[in-house]
């Protein structure tokens, strides 16, 4: 019998959004994959996991998928985190469930957290029909794909990074217009969550006032 694969969302600050069920997933899966072994570290500590931890992440998740399906066709059972939020959203996953997908494996994803659903309904923002687009491009291909997005007339969500969201929101504004409704979402579940909602300009000067820590999260309304 071949194992299951668990996809298993982890909390993206506060540590009480941790549930019942995903304690228990890791309490009895043979190991655990995570990006950062220190993080997850924690984290197992607190819920007094004890179970094999193994390094999966961006720089070496092409190289060990393979192993990792060879450990669940001799039947062991594995989960997978990430460092904060649910595996495969904008964090290392996908390969592994494409990779499983293809073998005809058993994978199971817990709900949980992830940061885009509060910040999207916090938003007030339309949510009936949204495209989440994750992080842009680093370099070559941002400003195409911010065109590409300009065209869809639905609500756009985007992750930025605190050092880059100055950059991204004036590129929003060329491609949107600097009267386009906004939202900008930071430390979610954390102390100090903040939302902040307005025209992309008046974000530009929320954002020039103060310097934000956290993954942030952008909503742009581009429904006409």
């Amino acid at each position: 019998m071949a194992g299951i694969l668990y996809f298993v969302p982890t909390p993206i600050g506060n540590l009480e959004d941790m549930t019942f069920r995903a304690v228990r997933i890791l309490k009895e899966v043979d190991y655990i994959l995570c990006e950062d072994t220190r993080t997850s570290g924690i984290l197992l500590k607190h819920y007094e996991i004890s179970k094999p931890l193994k390094s999966y992440h961006l720089h070496n998740e092409h190289y060990t998928t393979q192993k990792v399906i060879d450990d669940l066709q001799n039947g062991m059972n594995i989960a997978i985190i990430t460092d904060a939020g649910t595996p495969g959203i904008s964090d290392p996953g996908y390969l592994l469930a494409r990779a499983a997908a293809e073998a005809d494996l058993e994978m199971q994803c817990l709900p949980g957290a992830t940061a885009f659903v509060p910040a999207l309904v916090v938003s007030g923002l339309p949510n009936n029909e949204f495209l989440f687009a994750g992080f842009l491009p680093q370099k070559k291909g941002r400003q195409t794909k911010l065109k590409q997005l300009a065209e869809e007339k639905k609500t756009i969500i985007l992750y930025e990074s605190p050092h880059k969201i100055n950059t991204t929101l004036e590129q929003v504004r060329e491609f949107f217009g600097e009267g386009t409704k906004a939202s900008l979402s930071r430390e979610i579940s954390k102390k100090f969550e903040e939302t902040k909602r307005g025209t992309i300009e008046e974000l530009i000067e929320f954002s020039k006032t103060k310097t934000l820590k956290g993954e942030i999260v952008l909503i742009i309304n581009n429904v006409i």
